[in-house]
């Protein structure tokens, strides 16, 4: 059974989940990836009123995670959206995709932007199925290749 928790994101789940991200980005970016560079993901936690985490769990385990980011009163962000090698293909992404846009909802937010690397082709066909469009570079994350948005 699937669920989608909001957590904080220092809960020891969410650490798990970040870490693993974290770790997986590091292998597979060219010359790997620092999580400390403030291009990155700026400084702010995803805490409401100006973001939530999302943890997925499945059969009792975190199996992934996602954060969405409030960056106007119109406009989100979509970051640190991962799942664990052993879940995929269960339709976690999607349902944490979801989850993060009904908060986005909630949040009164009426687009949703995210960003990926080059080396994650899986996620650029991913969004793309989801409805996200490519738009122009908006963000200062050195490891992002592509920009993708969409009307929520």
């Amino acid at each position: 059974m699937l669920e989608l928790r909001r957590e904080d994101p220092g809960t020891a789940a969410a650490l798990w989940c970040l870490t693993e991200y974290c770790a997986e980005l590091d292998r597979r970016f060219d010359g790997g990836f620092n999580p400390d560079d403030r291009g990155y993901g700026g400084t702010e936690a995803p805490r409401p009123p100006h973001g939530v985490f999302l943890v997925a769990w499945l059969d009792g385990a975190a199996v992934g995670c996602g954060a969405l980011m409030r960056h106007d009163g119109a406009t989100g962000e979509i970051k640190r959206m991962w799942v664990a090698p052993a879940a995929r293909g269960k339709g976690v992404a999607s349902r944490l995709l979801a989850g993060l846009e009904n908060a986005g909802r909630e949040m009164g937010l009426r687009a949703i932007r995210l960003d990926t690397n080059r080396a994650l082709k899986e996620a650029q066909t991913f969004y793309g199925r989801a409805g996200y469009s490519a738009i122009a570079r908006y963000s200062d994350n050195p490891y992002a290749h592509h920009w993708f948005e969409k009307a929520i």
